[in-house]
């Protein structure tokens, strides 16, 4: 029988448990208590120790990641990207990431469809790096520890919470014992098994798919296009849909859609993946495993992400299907949703109601991602003749036809989430991109660094009139917005924009204007703006005092 050679495990680091002056006696009073290390609670605490906020963050482990292990998540989408730009570890990301915009979806050996996602960008970000899930959590750690706000307690274990009027109480365990803290607000970033949510009795309507994958991370030594590949019925996989892409450390993620009754331990032997990957890439190529796994997904969705003080983020509030790489990406962008409104009500300067918007905008956010996840799931693996001799008609036109090719589903890729109509957003809302601008010398920066400083808002202005200007300057004086002018002579700050950018800001008519939140969202667009309109958007979209 061959033999297998596997990679070294990856050496992931670990930080001290450090003793908290709780167990010294007594019950302190934090603000906020994020429960959960994973990818969305780094993320919130991240967030807002950039905006100048302290939390507690408890985790169990006294690490990131799965020891040993590459899998879990790897693609990171634009919106993503811009949020780690404005706090400040994108960069990282980008050196030790595959960047890649360009994908193929195959059925046998003929192509069927390919898509390049930059097309429609004009991000400073690309559409997706791929990434080990573990190097994200390890940037945001060690940039954690830098600002220095966040009090990150590892080797810490909620054992129960007590929600109050004003707060909960939450026992936790550690290696020196157990104590208590009370929180103001308490964020379950847990994930898909929340201990929190399983306490409060929360049903999250879990259902379970039987459609069964196994990962193969793997290095080898074929050159390969680093695109995202997709076959729909792999010649080399019985028929079944196939996955391959690069990610960090010249490390391919195969992964290979089982039979519904297989053995799971069976099909992560490493004869039988190598036997797979002998078919796939060729008898002779040379390859090591990193690691190899089954999985089975199911999904799940909070009926509400905020209870009292208690607000869930990430896997704990929502789980979908792991097509289109929805399922990270969407806890970020919940941690960053969430993060600007608890700066604005802790430092005072907002109603608390402004909380009440999370939900009002992730929750839609979720169920649509459950709903495009859902449906790639059915395209893969159909549950019914009918849906096979659907997918196997779409396949068969779209090798033909152009026009079904758009019905090619493997996975939908993650984008930002549009927002529908609510108090805080009249009109709705959708992403502003992290448009590049560029000052009267030359100099470039772009919207998340102009984000990135305290809690505030920008105001892009087409071409104001220095008179207009100056009013405007007046009436928004003392509001968390930073007024921009984008061309013309005013006297503001002001920035050239190319024309693509100014398409997408929806700012080409002189004398427009676009207020952005703090995370990177539009809030409110004017055609003609006066002073007092934009102040009362300002603080309608913000519940300013």
């Amino acid at each position: 029988m061959e033999s297998f050679r596997f990679a070294e495990p990856y050496a992931l680091p670990s930080w001290p448990f450090v003793p908290p002056p709780e167990l010294n006696g007594g019950t302190a009073h934090h603000p906020i208590v994020i429960v959960g290390g994973g990818l969305s609670g780094l993320t919130l605490a991240c967030d807002l120790a950039v905006r100048g906020i302290r939390s507690v963050l408890l985790d169990e482990d006294d690490t990131v990641g799965v020891r040993g292990a590459s899998s879990r998540g790897i693609c990171y989408a634009q919106k993503s990207l811009e949020i780690f730009e404005r706090l400040g570890i994108y960069e990282r990301i980008a050196a030790k990431g595959i960047t890649w915009s360009f994908g193929k979806t195959f059925s046998g050996e003929e192509e069927v469809y390919s898509f390049n996602l930059k097309t429609d960008s004009c991000s400073v970000q690309p559409p997706f790096i791929n990434l080990q899930q573990f190097y994200i959590e390890w940037f945001l750690v060690e940039r954690i520890l830098e600002l220095g706000l966040t009090d990150l307690r590892w080797k810490s274990r909620l054992t129960h919470i007590a929600p109050r009027e004003d707060g909960a109480t939450l026992q936790v365990e550690t290696p020196a014992g157990a104590y208590a803290l009370e929180a103001g607000y308490v964020v379950d970033a847990t994930g898909a098994n929340s201990p929190i949510r399983t306490q409060l009795d929360l049903p999250a309507h879990a259902s379970r798919s039987t459609d069964r994958w196994c990962i193969s991370d793997v290095r080898f030594k074929k050159p390969l296009p680093i695109e995202r590949w997709t076959w729909v019925d792999a010649p080399f996989n019985e028929g079944r849909g196939v996955w391959q892409h690069l990610m960090g450390d010249g490390v391919w993620r195969m992964d290979y859609q089982m039979p519904d009754d297989c053995d799971v331990a069976e099909i992560s032997k490493p004869e039988v993946a190598g036997a797979r990957l002998r078919e796939q890439l060729g008898p002779d190529v040379e390859f090591e495993f990193v690691w190899i796994g089954p999985y089975g997904y199911r999904d799940h969705l909070l009926e509400r992400f905020r209870h009292g003080r208690v607000f869930f983020i990430g896997d704990a509030a929502h789980v979908v299907s792991p097509f289109g790489a929805r399922g990270g990406n969407t806890g970020i962008q919940d941690a960053a949703n969430l993060a600007w409104k608890f700066a604005l009500v802790l430092q005072g300067r907002a109603d608390a109601s402004l909380l009440d918007s999370y939900d009002a905008e992730r929750r839609p956010a979720a169920e649509k991602n459950l709903e495009v996840t859902s449906r790639s799931a059915r395209f893969l693996a159909p549950r019914s003749n009918a849906e096979h001799l659907m997918r196997n008609a779409v396949v068969a036109l779209a090798k033909r036809h152009a026009f079904a090719r758009g019905l090619v589903n493997t996975g939908r890729m993650s984008v930002a989430n549009d927002y529908p109509p609510a108090p805080r957003l009249p009109e709705g809302s959708r992403t502003v991109q992290n448009v590049a601008l560029r000052a009267p010398g030359g100099a470039r920066t772009t919207l998340a660094q102009l984000l990135r400083e305290g809690t505030h808002g920008i105001v892009l202005w087409r071409a104001p009139s220095a008179v207009d200007a100056e009013a405007m300057s007046t009436a928004l004086a003392g509001l968390p917005v930073r007024l921009v002018a984008l061309g013309g002579n005013s006297g503001l700050p002001a920035f050239e924009v190319a024309e693509a950018e100014l398409a997408h800001l929806d700012l080409c008519a002189p004398g427009s204007l676009l207020l952005v939140r703090p995370d990177g969202y539009r809030a409110a667009r004017l055609a003609a703006p006066t002073p007092a309109a934009v102040a009362a958007a300002v603080r309608n979209a913000f519940a300013l005092h």
